[in-house]
């Protein structure tokens, strides 16, 4: 028995730290490194190095268990702001758009596999959430700097999703035990719905609540209490589920409030959670490797490959493009939300079910969505980069890279001791002086401390500690940041002048002899480019003007536009002729009369000997009949 026990912690934590090491090369090639768990996973299962794991249940636990952290930890790291900005669309996407995506692929997989309606339902029902753990990885570690609108839609989507998914697979594995048909989905299948996602936000938000004021008011060992918090979000979890709610919304949502407020030891919490993400991460696509079996994939691998086809090339982009039609999205934008619709663990998680309700004995669909997974890892989770470079959605980094550390003491519940290290071609490394409220302590320099009046110009490598207010770190890291690749000021992306975006837009039209449509003559530029955008501006933002092109340069703390480019010629990148929104639609409709009209009036103009006489030559443009330039 205990040579046994030995063994299996030996063979588990071998695949742990083999998993750990293949990081680095997956980094360094550029490979989805949830690809890589999962391969290692096949690869040391019972068709590889023959571990032989065939317990559906535990590895649907297993799962669960490392999701909810997953979950939590996401929730954790999204800030309050870019929810509010995001939550309408990611929330259409995480419901309608999960019961379209099931519908279409329902569809395909009855011609493909021979399915009924109901079997194709549940397999669109597996398949038809994109993965948290896949996103929020390949997202916040892939290296991409996008634009925080579309990021953001992106991981709560991914984040909220689960729940529809995981009702619909649920729900229609319990149909088929039964014997029922579709008929058997009456007014009581919206009501349970509607009760698992009102429990789980309530109870979610109950028990954020709940783990602040426990975290703040007793006075755990600091060592203790990031264990403390994750053990109460697993709490608010399993209770959520007992309850018949949706735990893998509650457990999201009481991270997104604990996130976002005060909590003690912040620093601590984040470090513990990030660590333990990555080991859920690991573990859980080990077990879900090892528990599949790679030489049952041959029978349906075609059928099942042109399913992750038509998932990715159809299913999703319809599913988005009608989900997101209201929200002002770009074209370019809904194409790369369209695109980056991971599937991974959830998937195959949802995909047990069926085995462990006895409608899946050949592993029918657990095998197809095992093949949709790596099919969608592999060329999606590959691509998202060049996609974005592509699209023209990569956004230059408005700051460099900083070296900092956040240093916790008790008291000090709005304050926060940092220590920064000067780098060279940082601001302050130029001769940049500290502001008065940023209150350095101390300096230490080739390991001598000393305090800042003493130490004279911030030299490269020193080490400087200041004790400042909450709301301050955003502006220090400015400061202390490397140089970043693009200045703000580069004329490739941020325009050739800068506009004053308090000014009247109306100047700016006269100027370039732009027409704005009906824009009053008090609207200012600002103004114009937020009205353009749908309410809210980011870094990063474009919107074409006539012959122009206004770029958002800078925003404040408030969310405001602080300072505009404008760029005489508009970005190149390819726009796709897919994926209009409602504006462009309305836009398009209202044109094609004008055209028309331009188009009859200039037929009225034109002498007939026109139609039969050579075309004229650009240089002949200035009118004067010399064939020269103006």
């Amino acid at each position: 028995m205990l040579d046994t026990l030995y063994v299996v912690i030996l063979i588990g934590t071998g695949l742990i730290l083999l998993a750990a090491f293949s990081s680095l090369l997956a980094f360094r090639f550029g490979a989805p490194i949830l690809l890589v768990f999962l391969s290692i996973g096949l690869v040391a299962g019972v068709d590889g190095f023959g571990l032989d794991f065939d317990n559906p249940p535990l590895a649907y636990f297993i799962g669960s268990l490392a999701l909810a952290i997953i979950l939590f930890d996401s929730g954790f790291g999204t800030s309050l702001q870019s929810f509010r900005h995001a939550a309408a669309p990611a929330l259409t996407l995480a419901t309608v758009g999960v019961l379209l995506t099931t519908a279409l692929f329902a569809a395909a997989a009855v011609l493909l596999l021979d399915l009924s309606w109901l079997q194709g339902a549940l397999l669109g029902s597996i398949v038809g959430s994109t993965d948290a753990a896949a996103v929020f990885f390949l997202l916040r570690i892939g290296g991409i700097n996008i634009r925080e609108r579309v990021r953001a839609t992106l991981e709560i989507e991914s984040g909220s999703n689960d729940p529809m998914a995981i009702f619909l697979a649920i729900a229609l594995v319990e149909l088929l035990r039964s014997g029922s048909g579709f008929e058997a989905m009456d007014w009581n299948f919206l009501i349970q719905f509607a009760k698992q996602l009102g429990i789980g936000g309530v109870l979610g938000l109950v028990g954020g609540w709940m783990i602040l004021q426990l975290v703040n008011r007793l006075s755990l060992e600091r060592g203790l209490t990031p264990i403390f918090t994750i053990a109460l979000s697993l709490l608010v979890f399993s209770v959520t589920g007992a309850l018949g709610g949706s735990g893998f919304l509650a457990v999201y949502v009481a991270g997104l409030l604990t996130g976002n407020s005060h909590i003690r030891s912040a620093t601590s919490i984040r470090r513990f959670q990030e660590g333990m993400s990555w080991l859920a991460q690991i573990v859980m696509f080990l077990v879900l490797g090892l528990l599949a079996t790679p030489s049952q994939f041959a029978a349906i691998a075609l059928p099942a490959v042109g399913l992750a086809f038509f998932l990715i090339f159809i299913a999703r982009p319809l599913a988005i493009w009608f989900c997101l039609l209201p929200f002002r999205f770009s074209r370019n934008e809904t194409a790369f939300i369209s695109w980056v619709g991971l599937r991974g663990a959830v998937s195959i998680l949802l995909a047990i079910l069926p085995i462990i309700g006895g409608i899946d004995s050949e592993r029918v669909f657990f095998n197809t969505a095992f093949i949709i997974v790596l099919v969608s890892l592999l060329m999606q989770g590959w691509t998202i980069g060049f996609m974005a470079r592509r699209l023209g959605l990569i956004v230059p980094p408005r700051i460099g890279p900083v070296e900092k550390l956040e240093l916790e003491l008790p008291g000090t519940a709005h304050h926060e001791l940092l220590s920064y290290r000067v780098v060279a071609g940082s601001p302050v490394a130029r001769g940049q002086r500290l502001p008065r409220w940023a209150r350095p302590s101390l300096v230490v320099r080739d390991g001598k401390s000393m305090r800042l009046q003493y130490a004279g110009r911030l030299q490269e490598n020193d080490y400087v500690y200041l004790f400042i207010s909450s709301r301050y770190p955003r502006l220090l890291d400015r400061l202390f940041a490397s140089p970043v690749p693009f200045e703000p000021d580069d004329a490739e992306f941020f325009g050739e002048f800068t506009v004053e975006p308090g000014r009247p837009a109306r100047l700016l039209a006269e100027s370039y002899g732009i027409d704005l449509g009906n824009v009053t003559p008090e609207t200012t530029v600002a103004e114009l480019m937020v009205e353009r955008l749908g309410g809210h501006a980011e870094y990063g933002d474009r919107v074409a003007v006539g012959s122009v092109e206004l770029i958002v340069r800078d925003t404040d703390d408030a969310g405001e536009i602080a300072e505009v480019g404008l760029s005489l010629t508009p970005d190149t990148k390819p726009t796709l002729p897919l994926f209009h929104n409602f504006r462009d639609i309305v836009s398009v409709l209202r044109q094609t009369p004008k055209r028309r009209r331009k188009v009859e009036a200039s037929k009225a103009k034109e002498p007939p000997s026109l139609l039969l006489t050579p075309p004229v030559a650009e240089s002949h443009r200035d009118g004067d009949g010399d064939g020269k330039p103006m």
